[in-house]
């Protein structure tokens, strides 16, 4: 069993930025390709960013490119998501997602459905 817990959320102004954190459990973390999901109300939960297990290969939405990086510490079973030049269509809940059937160390899953746990979220509000 893999459990998440993400942390970094809260209230930022527009322009500005936050590090989102997802600390997991388990000691086979590094074989674990790893994403950050968000979901807005009344909207569906989309994928924002994917890393691979090695860390080589990664995936951004469209929205997000070139404003959030997606990184890991495989020493410290941790994901990162930064994100700069926040927006106020960035508000939603942010949920990490850890794909531990992954077979191949460059594979980024991108689907909901490839991942199969998931943590409680952490909310991001972005002020205009």
């Amino acid at each position: 069993q893999v459990q998440l817990v993400e942390s970094g959320g809260g209230l930022v102004q527009a322009g500005g930025s936050l590090r989102l954190s997802c600390a997991a459990s388990g000691r086979t973390f590094s074989s674990y390709a790893m994403g950050w999901f968000r979901q807005a109300p009344g909207k569906e939960r989309d994928v924002v960013a994917a890393v691979s297990w090695s860390g080589g290969s990664t995936y951004y939405a469209d929205s997000v490119k070139g404003r959030f990086t997606i990184s890991r510490d495989n020493a410290k079973n941790t994901v990162y998501l930064q994100m700069n030049s926040l927006k106020p269509e960035d508000t939603a809940v942010y949920y990490c997602a850890a794909d531990s059937r992954s077979r191949y160390s460059h594979y980024v899953p991108k689907a909901r459905y490839e991942y199969n746990y998931w943590g409680q979220g952490t909310q991001v509000t972005v002020s205009s």
